[in-house]
């Protein structure tokens, strides 16, 4: 005798829903955020994060993830880290070759010092690559030692812009008290003839990098320079008031200046 086939129905609803009812877990399981951290490789993780940090959208932050140690030394040792300041260098000459430079001598290009003009790579290395906390005390001994050596796509450019005209300024959110160190490490690395270094005064500490360099910025805007160019490996070295017409961001996956 043939089943009907509404009561096979019935009868295989049944089973379903006694199977469904006997267990505790659900039949389809969406990831937990665990899983999901667990199945993303450190490198592909750390490449995002860095992606993140040098678009500006990881915000403020302290230190590199713990994970991404080896990432870091990897990047900044390697062919990765010299090939990227290669390419800003190379886009900011191009901008350089398209300003029209006057004959008043008010044409100007400003560069921050540390990871834009010089790498602090030696002092790094000996600190986790950016996973330690940042120690005030080693690194002021570290820059009194002006062993820094040049970014070689920096050298270049400065040295370019020099022979276009432009005058150069050097603005760092080191002290007035390193001067003399920082003056003899940008001779040391190469960079002769800057028209002008300005560090941070008495009347500066404590104010916001962001706040204090578009105030020198300003400053040289009132004395009749117009900023074509700015170059810097930290937001804060970019943005604010009296930007430059155009800024170039320069790598750096160790640490955040706000």
């Amino acid at each position: 005798m043939a089943s009907h086939p509404l009561s096979l129905s019935f009868l295989l609803l049944s089973v379903l829903i006694s199977s469904v009812s006997s267990s505790s877990q659900p039949i389809i399981q969406l990831p937990t955020t665990t899983d999901r951290k667990s199945n993303i490789d450190d490198d592909l993780y750390c490449a995002s994060w860095h992606l993140a940090v040098e678009t500006n959208n990881a915000g403020s932050w302290k230190q590199i993830p713990t994970r991404c140690e080896s990432f870091v030394q990897d990047y900044m040792t390697g062919p990765r880290y010299m090939s990227d300041s290669e390419i800003v260098a190379n886009y900011s000459l191009a901008y350089a070759f398209s300003v029209e430079i006057g004959r008043n001598g008010k044409d100007a290009w400003v560069f921050d010092i540390d990871e834009t003009l010089l790498t602090n790579l030696p002092y790094y290395q000996a600190h986790g690559f950016g996973s330690e906390t940042f120690d005030e005390n080693s690194w002021d001994v570290w820059v009194d030692l002006a062993e820094a050596p040049a970014i070689p796509a920096s050298l270049k450019l400065y040295n370019e812009l020099k022979q276009m005209g432009f005058k150069i300024f050097v603005l760092t959110g080191r002290s007035e008290n390193q001067r003399n160190a920082t003056a003899k490490n940008l001779l040391f690395a190469g960079y002769t003839d800057l028209d002008r270094l300005i560090l941070r005064g008495p009347s500066d500490e404590g104010t916001l990098a962001t706040v204090y360099k578009s105030e020198k910025r300003s400053d040289l805007v009132n004395e009749g320079y117009t900023i074509h160019g700015s170059s810097g490996d930290q937001w804060s070295d970019l943005l604010g008031f009296a930007v430059a017409k155009r800024s170039f961001k320069l790598p750096n996956p160790m640490y955040y200046v706000s």
